[in-house]
Formats: structure tokens, sequence, C-alpha cells
């Protein structure tokens, strides 16, 4: 379901009602007449509508995480807020950007529209920017012959879908300007090469049994999730292009489960 589309609409509807009531329908009636309800309803409605579509359109867009790909940054059931501003800003629906702010780094993570499915939103951290080198072998990054900090942290266990307990190796990865903490599972691979499809660019990667060597292309960046070996993301479907980006991930704003996640910024 495209939102922003409804939204729009009802933005359109409304503000046509609301405009025709302010400049012809009030002078033309009767005094003392009440307003029909067909030009009631949308008439009060359109100032709510117009103040969250420019909300949700220009600045502050909410999500649920409704995976573990990005554990233990983002748990199953966070509400999370993103900042639509940070990279630009963009016409709403169509997603083109009209401004120039800023633009993604290493180490961000990152809201996006899935290549496959555009209607779809992922959520993933910002491995690659245009032009990097990226390898991933024996679960170790290295950007551009620079071998990215990566130290043990302990174990992590959860329960994937409320039935399979997963063990995991937690480490802490320094990624450009962000520290953060990966998950990562003995004996599964780097990549699970049966998985990789033929996407755009394709030819800019090449795989092994250890992992993979990429070149991000211009306009493009390579995503990854937190929990490396559970994550559907850019070693398996490509790379995201700059037109699919909706925002930067800032805040954890609820979560049913665990309340002391409230407030939490997202590194």
């Amino acid at each position: 379901m495209n939102f922003a589309l409804i939204m729009l609409l009802l933005l359109l509807v409304t503000g046509a009602v609301w405009l025709a009531e302010s400049l012809y329908f009030r002078k033309h009636r009767a005094a003392g007449a009440s307003q029909p309800w067909w030009i009631e309803y949308p008439a009060s409605f359109f100032p709510v509508i117009l103040v969250v579509f420019v909300l949700r359109s220009f600045l502050v867009e909410p999500f649920k995480i409704p995976s573990g790909s990005m554990l233990p940054t983002l748990l199953v059931g966070d509400f999370i807020l993103v900042n639509k501003f940070t990279y630009g800003i963009r016409l709403p629906v169509i997603n083109t950007r009209m401004i120039e702010i800023n633009d993604p780094q290493r180490g961000e993570v990152m809201v996006f529209r899935y290549p496959d499915n555009p209607t779809l939103d992922y959520i993933k951290r910002i491995i690659g920017i245009p032009g990097d080198e990226i390898v991933y072998a024996n679960k170790h990054l290295t950007i551009n012959g620079k071998s990215i900090s990566q130290t043990v942290d302990g174990e992590y266990n959860y329960l994937d879908g409320g039935l399979s307990f997963i063990a995991t190796q937690r480490h802490v990865e320094k990624l450009g300007e962000h520290t953060h903490s990966i998950l990562t599972q003995t004996g599964v691979p780097s990549v699970q090469l049966s998985g990789v499809q033929r996407f755009p660019f394709r030819d800019n990667c090449a795989y092994n049994e250890s992992g993979f060597r990429c070149k991000v292309p211009a306009g493009h960046y390579f995503m990854m999730g937190d929990n490396r070996d559970s994550s559907s993301d850019s070693r398996y479907w490509g790379f995201v292009p700059e037109r699919n980006i909706v925002g930067k991930a800032f805040l954890i704003w609820w979560n049913f489960d665990d309340l002391k996640r409230i407030g939490h910024s997202i590194n």
C-alpha cells in the first residue's frame, strides 16, 4: 500500500473542498444555515491531513521493525523515527530529490525502498558508498583495502520467530564514525551462494566460498544487516540506487515489550 499516495489524494480532495467552501459556498449560503456534511467533514480534516502530510513527507516518518536482520541494534517490534531531510528534500510519492543536503555515509542506518519491490521499505546499515570496493571474507569487512576494526564482545542469543533458538557471537565494529555491534553465527557461510540473485551491476561483484568482492557503482549504496548471517541485503539482491532512499533512522520512540528502549538513539 502506497501510504504517501493515499495521503496526497486525501489532501487534494479535502483541500479542494476547503478551498471551495472558503471562496464560494460560504458566501452563497443562507445566513445561519449549517454546512452540509460533505463540506463539513472534508473541510475539518484538511488542516490535520496537511500537517501530517508535511511532517511525514519532509521531516520525520515512523516505521516499525518487522524482522531481526538488524539485531542487536534494532529489535523486532521497535518503533523508530526516520529523518526525511538528512539526505535532502524529496518530492512526495515520486521520491525525487529536489534539494541536496547531505550524502549518506558509511555506518549510518538507512531506510530505503527495496530495489526489487519499491512498495516495501527496508532498513539496513550503509556499508559502501559510490566508488567503494567492498570485500567481505570469512565474516570480516575490508573497504578500499582498509580492514574494518572488529573486536569480540561475548555471546548474543535470541529466539527467531519465537520458535528457534539462535546462538551468535557479538562483535563491535567501527565503520566510519559509527561504532556498533554485529552478530555472526559459527558454521554459517559469509554468503549463501544459492541465494545470490541476478541484479543490476551484478558484474561488479565476484563471489566465492569465503565471501565476495563488490565495486559500488556511481549513485548506489551497498547495505548489510547487523545480524550478518540472518539478513537479506545487498549481498543477495544488489545495490540500492539513490532514488530509493527514504531517510536516516535516528531514534527508537516505542517498544511495547521493552519500555526501556524508548528514547534510545540509533547508532
